[in-house]
């Protein structure tokens, strides 16, 4: 019995021992763990060089391998695989079918007719109103080049025209009938050949004509308002002035004929006058009661302070006579 006893507290003492060890074991092992994993992270950022890590777009290759980047992922996975074809499906239900017999056909381009002009016919610009051509603000109508051939059909409160760089030859006394408004008119360059003798007289408002660089070879008649006369740049010999043209122009301010073809200058003036350009014509000789009136030595004639008389073949010293009433010489030639 006593022999029995002994074995059996051997046998505990035996177990107690292995559960000791058991128990102590567990925490030298992670304690081990814990010492290589910083060692092995350690190994892993030799390579990155942290004292001189600097991520640019220069050296991000050379810090972060991406290329066998792709191998980690098996995208297969993640999407299902589609076949691309060039045939839609078939539809199950026959019917679903098209029936290419009741199909419309296409409609066949027909062959242009010989007939027909290669352009179309350009509008007449008397056939349209002036608005539907040119732009109307308020009471001007602007027409500046516009490829007009004629002075199209203007509202009757025009005020302005503006038809400068077209291609206007005729101007016609029916074109401004009925403008009882009209202050301004503008045909700068243009191919004004022919205007009707009373195509402006009418005009009882008309305060500005302005009409150079055209192929005007006659001035039409011109209404008693008439402030400006611009008629540079034509080829308007002294024949194409009536006589004594604009002694009743008691308005007349600014009279501009330079660049024509006059012989004389077109006396008598208006004393409203305060500006004459008739520079580069071919006037050669003048009158003493030109400018002043020989017989009133008294006379002083403030106005006119603007004489152009340069590039014509005159020499102006030999008239001075023609000045005294003048509170400047004209410029010219004076030797």
């Amino acid at each position: 019995i006593l022999l029995g006893c002994r074995m059996q507290t051997l046998t505990w003492l035996s177990i107690t021992c292995l559960c000791l060890e058991a128990v102590w074991a567990v925490p030298a092992k992670e304690e081990r763990s814990k010492a290589e994993k910083p060692k092995a992270q350690l190994a892993l950022h030799e390579n990155l060089e942290l004292d001189n890590y600097d991520l640019t777009l220069d050296n991000y290759g050379e810090i972060l391998d991406l290329s066998n980047y792709e191998e980690l992922y098996d995208y297969n996975d993640f999407a299902p695989k589609i076949e691309v074809g060039t045939l839609a499906p078939r539809p199950k239900d026959p019917a679903a079918l098209p029936n290419l017999s009741t199909t419309a056909e296409t409609p066949k381009l027909q062959p242009p007719s010989t007939t027909s002009s290669a352009h179309p016919a350009p509008i007449s610009t008397q056939a349209l109103s002036s608005c539907q051509i040119c732009l109307c603000i308020g009471t001007s109508v602007y027409c500046d080049d516009t490829n007009l051939e004629n002075i199209p059909q203007l509202p009757p409160e025009t005020t302005y025209l503006y038809a400068r760089f077209n291609r206007i030859s005729v101007i016609r006394a029916s074109d401004f009938r009925g403008l009882k408004k009209l202050k301004r008119i503008d045909l700068t360059s243009n191919f004004i050949s022919w205007v009707d003798t009373d195509a402006f007289q009418p005009l009882l408002n008309l305060q500005e004509l302005i009409l150079p660089e055209n192929r005007l070879t006659a001035l039409p008649q011109l209404p008693p308002s008439i402030i400006r006369l611009d008629a540079r740049l034509n080829r308007i010999p002294s024949t194409g002035l009536q006589p004594e043209a604009f002694r009743e122009l008691k308005q007349l301010q600014f009279l501009h004929l330079s660049d024509n073809q006059l012989d004389y200058i077109p006396a008598p003036l208006p004393n409203s006058l305060r500006s004459l350009h008739l520079q580069n014509n071919n006037i050669q000789t003048m009158h003493e009661d030109t400018f002043c009136d020989s017989q009133d030595h008294s006379q002083i004639r403030r106005a006119l302070e603007d004489i152009r008389l340069d590039g014509n073949p005159i020499n102006l010293s030999l008239f001075p006579k023609a000045y005294f009433c003048l509170p400047r010489l004209p410029t010219g030639q004076f030797f």
